[in-house]
């Protein structure tokens, strides 16, 4: 038996994280499919050997002018008996939903003559069918993107977090490599705040320091790089069933720069991810100390 999830809901619900959830479950995944191309999704499905045992489609009312066949197509694939279809509808209350689109200053699909409620309210009245139709509903009026993530993975594994862990470790290369990290970071390169008299002394844990790393174009550019590529990542070792990863991040004596980097780190994937994301800093305490004031 294969698989095909559809993925819908209200625009601004969160589908672009739920189906980022389910590409990282190893889900062949397409976003915006017009409703008359699931046939021939359903067709390559049947005909495919491997690779498209499990497939995720997001709909939505960006195609609305051909949202109209959505129904009888589904229809036609809860009788082949060779598919087993699965509907996720993301719901969101309306004045979160006007919130969201405020805050993001996107247009609604179907705005071009209404306002934004308006327009979610029709859209609401779209989707009523298929919102009865749906084998499960997801309510993100309050959930974060790393909450939905844990829905998808709890609804499609079981599993809200796979059992996967993310360790972040910073040190200093004078004081030995990490001989148990999966990947390690050189940030050497960057400006270093132990030829600054006024923060020699502290560590990235201390505010100072944290802003001065933090202030620099290569620091910045450098970091969106690293952020991107364990992104990126993430999702290829868990396909692998890996269920821990150790990430090194060094710099000279792992006082300074690496223990900001790890910081930063950690609290954005933190946001992201359900993963449990542990910080541990090896060696800045070894000639630094914690300015608790700050």
């Amino acid at each position: 038996m294969k698989n095909l999830i559809i993925l819908t809901g209200m625009s601004g619900s969160g589908k672009s994280v739920a189906l980022g959830a389910l590409e990282d479950m190893n889900i062949f995944c397409i976003d915006n499919l017009p409703p008359l191309l699931i046939p021939k999704i359903v067709d390559l499905m049947e005909t495919t050997e491997g690779g498209m045992d499990n497939v995720g489609l997001g709909i939505d009312l960006r195609g609305k002018e051909l949202f109209d066949t959505l129904i009888s197509e589904l229809e036609k694939v809860q009788c082949n008996h060779h598919i087993d279809l699965k509907i996720i509808f993301l719901d969101t209350t309306n004045e979160k939903l006007v919130t969201r689109y405020k805050e993001t200053r996107r247009s609604h699909p179907l705005d071009h003559d209404m306002n934004v409620l308006q327009a979610i309210q029709k859209e609401r009245e779209l989707l009523d069918e298929l919102k009865h139709r749906a084998d499960v509903i997801i309510d993100t009026t309050e959930l974060k993107p790393k909450e939905l993530r844990a829905e998808m993975f709890e609804e499609i594994t079981g599993d809200g977090d796979g059992g996967f862990s993310v360790n972040i470790l910073s040190f200093g290369f004078k004081h030995g490599v990490p001989i148990d990290a999966d990947l390690m970071f050189d940030v050497r390169f960057l400006p270093n705040p132990h030829y600054i008299d006024e923060l020699q002394p502290y560590t990235g844990l201390d505010e100072p320091v944290y802003k001065y790393v933090m202030g620099f174009k290569e620091t910045n550019i450098f970091y969106t790089k690293l952020l991107d590529m364990i992104r990126y990542l993430l999702p290829q070792y868990l396909k692998e069933g890996k269920s821990q990863l150790v990430i090194g991040i060094g710099c000279t004596g792992g006082q300074h720069r690496s223990v900001a980097l790890a910081e930063r780190l950690t609290d954005e994937l933190r946001e992201y991810y359900d993963f449990k994301i542990v910080t541990e800093h090896r060696d800045a305490l070894i000639e630094g100390v914690r300015n608790e004031q700050n």
